[in-house]
């Protein structure tokens, strides 16, 4: 991977006026390369290049448009090797993660092509004789773009496709740990003929840079994926100055699991849920809420399971669970792991750490007070938890400040469903773990784990606004 040290802005790119910072690889603990963040100046003319080059996108045709996309389409897919190496590369991600990643970035190109075409208005009767009215969708502006590393190109994407499609601009900012990812993607649509400035990426710390960031007056909305503790933080700085958010959180999701389920199959989709992208991942499988009747039997299902996974370089195609990101990380998984075993949780696998690689924990007898029972741990654990019947697993599901994505496992479907209805989450899947998503479908969270929604209809309405014109005679 070449070393991507420059920000791009307006078309060109330029170094940073900011600190040094460096690229690393977490297996390996390699620099990969070195770079100046963005300073100050940098965002302005990011915005200010952005400013300009929507006006003028605005104008343009659905064909036009859609040109674009098409471009886009091949360069991203020419590009899928050098997408998978920067993955395993700055964000340590093994073979299936990084393949899944590459293949749905063209995928959702793909989908988000047709979205020119769909920016609707309508006319509505009016109450004064002899006029109508209009109702215009119109593109919100600049659209500011916050991106976590866990899954960098596929979540810069999710905002980014959508905004361009509907008319805006955007400045994209991601996460200090994977620069490489949103440069590379720069480069890409470059490459596609994206016009200067519809697309510009600074990169630095957040707490160098992010409040002032989200806090420019010539961003019209921010779209940020990443903890609910940042979150919270940007969603007030916004309100500070009437700023609309568009917020994906974390979770703390569970997979609840009914006597009638086949354990057979729960276990082996809750071993994916759990442990893919070593447990960094929002979606992912965090609890697992079994009735009492079935609890043994899964527990020991599962742990036979998880004793196999094999943690590694994520070179080699045998290895699932790769490193954690930084060495930061790793101690907070660790002080998880300690707080919620010195609680009394018990150790079905206990796992080990070789530098930022984590082998897999499992838990089990977990009550509602402990961590990881409250809490998002963002690495490879997955906490067990016994419910005395149905009722109480649902309430079991619902103690959590978060509300993403859960799971229901029954052959009873209508059953699964009425309980699915029950869960204070913004995705429930059922007969199936909690990483789930597909472009045409609504996906976003409750509570702390979101504002807004993403995808299809949604995305388009959140990333455009509407005009009332009234037309007399």
């Amino acid at each position: 991977m070449k070393a991507y040290d420059k920000l791009y802005i307006n078309g060109q790119w330029v170094e940073g006026s900011g600190k040094e910072m460096s690229d690393i690889n977490p297996y390996t603990g390699e620099t990969l390369f070195t770079y100046k963040s963005a300073g100050k100046r940098d965002i302005d003319a990011a915005f200010s290049a952005a400013e300009a080059a929507q006006k003028a996108w605005s104008k343009t045709t659905v064909a036009e448009k859609v040109d674009l996309f098409e471009r886009l389409l091949g360069v991203i897919r020419e590009y899928a090797p050098a997408i998978e190496e920067c993955l395993m590369l700055e964000g340590g991600s093994v073979a299936p993660k990084r393949g899944y990643e590459a293949a749905t970035c063209a995928q959702m190109v793909r989908y988000f092509m047709q979205f020119p075409a769909q920016m609707e208005g309508k006319l509505q009767p009016s109450d004064v004789p002899g006029q109508f009215n209009c109702i215009l969708r119109k593109p919100r502006g600049v659209i500011t773009v916050i991106t976590p590393w866990n899954v960098p190109f596929l979540l810069a994407l999710k905002s980014i496709l959508p905004a361009i499609a509907c008319s805006n601009a955007v400045v994209l900012k991601p996460s200090s740990e994977t620069p490489a990812s949103a440069l590379m993607l720069a480069e890409i649509f470059d490459k596609a003929g994206v016009p200067a400035g519809l697309l510009n990426v600074v990169t630095g710390g957040g707490s160098d840079i992010g409040d002032y960031l989200v806090s420019h007056p010539s961003s019209d909305l921010i779209s940020f994926t990443g903890s609910s503790e940042v979150g919270k933080h940007i969603a007030a700085l916004a309100a500070d100055r009437i700023c609309d958010v568009s917020l994906e959180l974390g979770g703390n999701n569970a997979m609840l699991i009914l006597e009638d389920a086949d354990l057979e199959a729960a276990a082996e989709k809750a071993l994916f849920g759990a442990y893919f992208h070593q447990g960094q991942i929002c979606m992912g499988v965090n609890r697992i809420v079994a009735v009492e009747s079935v609890y043994r039997d899964f527990c020991d299902r599962f742990a036979e399971k998880v004793k196999h996974l094999k943690a590694g370089d994520p070179k080699d195609p045998e290895v699932f669970v790769g490193p954690l990101i930084n060495a930061g990380q790793v101690a907070k998984f660790e002080q998880a792991i300690e707080s919620t075993v010195s609680a009394g949780a018990g150790v079905l696998v206990k796992g080990s750490t070789d530098g930022n690689v984590v082998s897999p924990w499992l838990l089990a007898d977990v009550t509602r007070d402990m961590f990881s029972a409250q809490n998002e741990v963002f690495g490879p654990v997955c906490s067990l938890m016994c419910a005395s019947d149905e009722r109480e697993a649902i309430e079991i599901v619902n103690d959590t400040n978060y509300g993403l994505s859960n799971s229901v496992m029954s052959r009873d479907l209508f059953r699964a469903a009425k309980i699915a209805s029950e869960l204070e989450s913004g995705m429930v899947h059922i007969n199936d773990q909690t990483i789930g998503e597909e472009f045409h479908v609504m996906f976003g969270g409750e509570k702390e784990s979101g504002l807004g929604r993403f995808n299809g209809k949604w995305v388009l309405e959140k990333f455009t606004t509407e005009q009332w014109i009234s037309v007399a005679e």
